[in-house]
Protein backbone atom coordinates (compact mmCIF):
# COMPACT_ATOMS: atom_id res chain seq x y z
CA UNK A 1 0.00 0.00 0.00
CA UNK A 2 1.23 3.35 -1.05
CA UNK A 3 2.23 5.69 1.76
CA UNK A 4 -0.30 8.14 2.56
CA UNK A 5 0.22 12.29 1.82
CA UNK A 6 0.57 14.96 4.57
CA UNK A 7 -0.19 17.96 5.16
CA UNK A 8 0.50 20.77 7.62
CA UNK A 9 -1.07 24.55 8.23
CA UNK A 10 0.41 26.92 9.41
CA UNK A 11 0.16 30.67 10.50
CA UNK A 12 -0.38 33.14 12.92
CA UNK A 13 -3.53 33.25 15.35
CA UNK A 14 -6.41 34.17 13.10
CA UNK A 15 -5.26 33.87 10.06
CA UNK A 16 -7.94 31.15 8.22
CA UNK A 17 -5.47 28.51 8.04
CA UNK A 18 -8.12 26.16 10.41
CA UNK A 19 -11.29 27.16 7.69
CA UNK A 20 -9.02 26.23 5.13
CA UNK A 21 -7.79 23.12 6.30
CA UNK A 22 -11.49 22.07 6.99
CA UNK A 23 -12.29 22.86 3.31
CA UNK A 24 -9.88 20.90 1.52
CA UNK A 25 -10.94 18.24 3.83
CA UNK A 26 -14.50 18.75 2.18
CA UNK A 27 -12.83 18.74 -1.30
CA UNK A 28 -10.59 15.49 -0.87
CA UNK A 29 -13.28 13.42 0.60
CA UNK A 30 -15.88 14.25 -1.99
CA UNK A 31 -13.08 13.27 -4.94
CA UNK A 32 -13.27 9.91 -2.17
CA UNK A 33 -10.25 10.40 -0.59
CA UNK A 34 -10.09 8.96 3.00
CA UNK A 35 -8.84 11.46 5.12
CA UNK A 36 -7.63 12.16 8.66
CA UNK A 37 -7.70 15.87 10.47
CA UNK A 38 -6.15 16.54 13.58
CA UNK A 39 -4.69 19.17 15.48
CA UNK A 40 -1.82 20.68 17.58
CA UNK A 41 -1.55 20.38 20.55
CA UNK A 42 -3.77 18.03 20.81
CA UNK A 43 -5.40 15.45 18.40
CA UNK A 44 -5.26 12.64 21.31
CA UNK A 45 -6.76 12.31 23.98
CA UNK A 46 -2.96 13.43 26.14
CA UNK A 47 -2.53 16.05 23.80
CA UNK A 48 -6.01 17.97 24.33
CA UNK A 49 -5.02 17.97 28.44
CA UNK A 50 -1.52 19.26 26.98
CA UNK A 51 -3.35 22.09 25.14
CA UNK A 52 -5.36 23.22 28.08
CA UNK A 53 -2.79 23.83 29.64
CA UNK A 54 -0.88 25.70 27.15
CA UNK A 55 -3.84 28.21 26.02
CA UNK A 56 -4.63 28.73 29.90
CA UNK A 57 -3.75 32.65 30.31
CA UNK A 58 -3.47 32.08 34.92
CA UNK A 59 -0.09 29.60 33.33
CA UNK A 60 2.76 31.11 32.50
CA UNK A 61 5.21 28.54 31.73
CA UNK A 62 8.78 29.72 30.51
CA UNK A 63 9.71 29.21 27.09
CA UNK A 64 11.63 25.96 27.17
CA UNK A 65 8.86 23.94 29.36
CA UNK A 66 6.28 25.38 26.50
CA UNK A 67 8.24 23.29 24.05
CA UNK A 68 8.50 20.77 26.22
CA UNK A 69 5.02 20.64 26.75
CA UNK A 70 4.30 21.10 22.70
CA UNK A 71 6.91 18.74 21.96
CA UNK A 72 5.42 15.55 24.52
CA UNK A 73 1.83 16.77 22.51
CA UNK A 74 3.87 16.30 19.20
CA UNK A 75 4.89 12.93 19.97
CA UNK A 76 2.08 11.15 21.24
CA UNK A 77 0.23 12.49 18.03
CA UNK A 78 2.84 10.86 15.69
CA UNK A 79 2.55 8.02 16.98
CA UNK A 80 -0.58 7.26 17.75
CA UNK A 81 -2.09 9.49 14.56
CA UNK A 82 -0.23 10.90 12.12
CA UNK A 83 2.55 8.08 11.26
CA UNK A 84 -0.47 4.92 11.36
CA UNK A 85 -2.59 6.96 9.38
CA UNK A 86 0.24 7.75 6.42
CA UNK A 87 1.47 3.60 6.54
CA UNK A 88 -2.22 2.93 6.02
CA UNK A 89 -2.76 5.34 3.16
CA UNK A 90 -4.54 7.92 3.89
CA UNK A 91 -4.05 12.15 3.32
CA UNK A 92 -3.68 13.69 6.90
CA UNK A 93 -4.31 17.26 7.09
CA UNK A 94 -2.80 18.99 10.65
CA UNK A 95 -3.88 22.07 12.14
CA UNK A 96 -0.17 23.29 12.82
CA UNK A 97 3.18 21.09 13.13
CA UNK A 98 6.16 21.32 13.89
CA UNK A 99 7.11 24.05 12.00
CA UNK A 100 4.88 26.24 14.73
CA UNK A 101 7.56 25.68 17.10
CA UNK A 102 10.53 27.26 15.18
CA UNK A 103 7.95 30.31 14.45
CA UNK A 104 6.79 30.83 18.37
CA UNK A 105 9.16 28.90 20.64
CA UNK A 106 12.30 29.65 18.16
CA UNK A 107 11.33 32.86 16.51
CA UNK A 108 8.81 35.09 18.96
CA UNK A 109 10.09 33.21 22.19
CA UNK A 110 13.91 32.89 20.89
CA UNK A 111 14.87 29.81 22.39
CA UNK A 112 18.04 28.71 20.43
CA UNK A 113 17.25 27.26 16.38
CA UNK A 114 19.31 24.19 17.22
CA UNK A 115 16.90 23.07 20.15
CA UNK A 116 13.89 23.31 18.71
CA UNK A 117 15.11 21.48 15.44
CA UNK A 118 16.66 18.76 17.83
CA UNK A 119 13.51 18.15 19.79
CA UNK A 120 11.05 18.63 16.71
CA UNK A 121 13.14 15.88 15.44
CA UNK A 122 12.85 13.35 18.34
CA UNK A 123 9.19 13.54 18.45
CA UNK A 124 8.52 13.67 14.90
CA UNK A 125 10.29 10.28 14.54
CA UNK A 126 10.81 10.57 10.62
CA UNK A 127 7.85 12.18 9.87
CA UNK A 128 8.02 15.40 7.59
CA UNK A 129 4.56 17.65 5.93
CA UNK A 130 4.68 17.04 2.18
CA UNK A 131 3.68 20.22 1.81
CA UNK A 132 3.44 23.11 4.52
CA UNK A 133 1.12 25.96 3.54
CA UNK A 134 1.76 29.19 5.61
CA UNK A 135 -1.66 31.21 5.60
CA UNK A 136 0.08 35.16 5.33
CA UNK A 137 -2.11 37.75 6.69
CA UNK A 138 -1.74 41.30 8.17
CA UNK A 139 -0.87 40.67 11.94
CA UNK A 140 -3.36 43.53 13.01
CA UNK A 141 -6.08 42.02 11.24
CA UNK A 142 -5.30 38.45 11.78
CA UNK A 143 -4.69 39.46 15.75
CA UNK A 144 -7.92 41.07 15.87
CA UNK A 145 -10.11 38.09 14.62
CA UNK A 146 -8.61 35.99 16.63
CA UNK A 147 -9.34 38.10 19.69
CA UNK A 148 -13.10 37.82 18.38
CA UNK A 149 -13.61 34.89 17.14
CA UNK A 150 -16.22 32.71 19.26
CA UNK A 151 -14.16 30.03 20.04
CA UNK A 152 -11.81 32.05 22.45
CA UNK A 153 -12.06 33.12 25.79
CA UNK A 154 -10.65 34.04 29.12
CA UNK A 155 -9.97 30.26 29.13
CA UNK A 156 -7.79 29.92 26.38
CA UNK A 157 -6.29 33.29 25.08
CA UNK A 158 -2.81 33.05 26.38
CA UNK A 159 -1.58 33.42 23.00
CA UNK A 160 -4.12 36.32 21.69
CA UNK A 161 -3.09 37.91 24.50
CA UNK A 162 0.89 38.22 23.70
CA UNK A 163 1.60 41.81 22.28
CA UNK A 164 1.57 42.59 18.70
CA UNK A 165 5.40 42.23 18.31
CA UNK A 166 5.26 39.11 19.70
CA UNK A 167 3.18 37.93 16.52
CA UNK A 168 5.18 39.63 13.97
CA UNK A 169 8.23 37.57 14.95
CA UNK A 170 5.96 34.61 14.46
CA UNK A 171 4.91 35.67 11.03
CA UNK A 172 8.39 37.07 10.18
CA UNK A 173 9.87 33.27 11.62
CA UNK A 174 6.91 31.70 9.32
CA UNK A 175 8.49 33.67 6.21
CA UNK A 176 11.85 33.12 6.67
CA UNK A 177 10.90 28.93 6.91
CA UNK A 178 9.22 29.32 3.40
CA UNK A 179 12.50 31.21 2.12
CA UNK A 180 14.50 28.61 3.43
CA UNK A 181 12.73 25.38 2.22
CA UNK A 182 10.51 26.26 -0.96
CA UNK A 183 10.00 22.81 -2.05
CA UNK A 184 8.09 21.95 0.97
CA UNK A 185 6.56 25.34 2.23
CA UNK A 186 4.38 27.22 0.55
CA UNK A 187 3.33 30.71 1.61
CA UNK A 188 -0.81 31.22 0.36
CA UNK A 189 -2.13 34.74 0.51
CA UNK A 190 -4.78 34.58 2.86
CA UNK A 191 -6.62 38.18 2.42
CA UNK A 192 -10.42 37.91 0.69
CA UNK A 193 -13.35 35.28 0.86
CA UNK A 194 -12.58 31.78 2.22
CA UNK A 195 -13.54 30.69 -1.37
CA UNK A 196 -10.44 32.72 -2.79
CA UNK A 197 -8.19 31.55 -0.63
CA UNK A 198 -9.21 27.39 -1.09
CA UNK A 199 -8.64 28.53 -4.43
CA UNK A 200 -4.96 29.04 -3.58
CA UNK A 201 -4.36 26.63 -1.56
CA UNK A 202 -5.48 24.27 -3.78
CA UNK A 203 -3.16 25.90 -7.05
CA UNK A 204 -0.20 25.71 -3.62
CA UNK A 205 -0.67 21.94 -3.31
CA UNK A 206 -0.21 21.41 -7.37
CA UNK A 207 1.75 17.77 -7.15
CA UNK A 208 0.60 16.24 -4.06
CA UNK A 209 -3.03 16.47 -3.94
CA UNK A 210 -4.35 13.16 -6.01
Amino acid sequence: MARGRFITFEGIEGCGKTTQLLLLASHLRHRGVTVVTTREPGGTPLGERVRNVLLDPQLSPRPLVELFLLEAARAQLVADVIAPALESGKFVLSDRFADSSLAYQGGARRLPRATVQGLNELACAGVVPDRTLIFDLDVELALGRARERPSTSADNRRFEDEVLAFHRAVAESYRGLALAEPARVAIVDAHGTPEEVHERTLAALAGVLP
